[in-house]
């Protein structure tokens, strides 16, 4: 996720939420029901996601070799379901795909980015500490501290050389979808504290999956 830049509304990245703007009452009271088409599409998309602790995600992705149509099938599907699980990025290890590629989230408008073999060959002095979501771990929100700006080289899905100089909200994002694929979880970089109360939350869910 580029920047600077806010996540479209209701946009998760698997990665980092920034906080959002206090909203006023009058506001409020013009805001729209929800969608039933629009939920019932990030319902079938969130179920094609993996949730914690599904044991792919603490794997490491394999770099990609091939440009080929398999590869862009992948991306085409992880870019569908980003935008109908209303997520700002998403790693292909989220979908049970090692493969070194991620989908995410750049610029005012929203448009889907694809970097595959990412890598970050510099980073900022400068840190930055904001809550982060992400969509397999749907409901939990910990404070993460991260470089504010990167920059990244990587390839396009067809093999192309791409260079990125990101900041602020694209440059968390990147930095946590690029953690996915090291199998490296938000919650392993929160505060001590933050990781506890996530992990409560977690297990009681995962207790009330099985009883189910």
């Amino acid at each position: 996720m580029g920047w600077p830049r806010e996540p479209a509304q209701g946009a998760e990245y698997t990665a980092a939420v920034a906080s959002e703007p206090d909203i006023a009452p009058a506001e409020e009271a013009e805001e729209r029901p929800p969608d039933p088409a629009r939920e019932a599409r990030r319902l079938v998309a969130l179920a094609q996601i993996r949730q914690y602790p599904d044991p792919v995600l603490r794997m490491c992705a394999r770099g990609v070799e091939s440009f080929d149509d398999e590869l862009a099938q992948l991306v085409g599907r992880m870019a569908a379901l980003m935008e109908n699980a209303d997520g700002a990025g998403l790693a292909a290890t989220q979908i049970g795909v090692l493969r070194r590629v991620f989908v995410m989230r750049t610029g005012e408008n929203g448009d889907t980015r694809t970097l595959v073999n990412p890598e970050i060959v510099w980073r900022s002095d400068e840190v930055d500490v904001d809550d982060e979501g992400c969509l397999s771990l749907q409901g939990i929100l910990v404070p993460v501290e991260r470089n504010s700006s990167v920059k990244v080289t990587a390839k396009d899905p067809q093999g192309a050389d791409v260079t990125l100089e990101l900041t602020g909200f694209e440059a968390r994002a990147c930095q946590h979808e690029l953690d996915h694929l090291d199998g490296v979880l938000m919650i392993d970089r929160t505060t001590d504290e933050a990781r506890r109360e996530a992990m409560a939350v977690l297990r009681q869910r995962s207790a009330l999956d099985v009883r189910r």
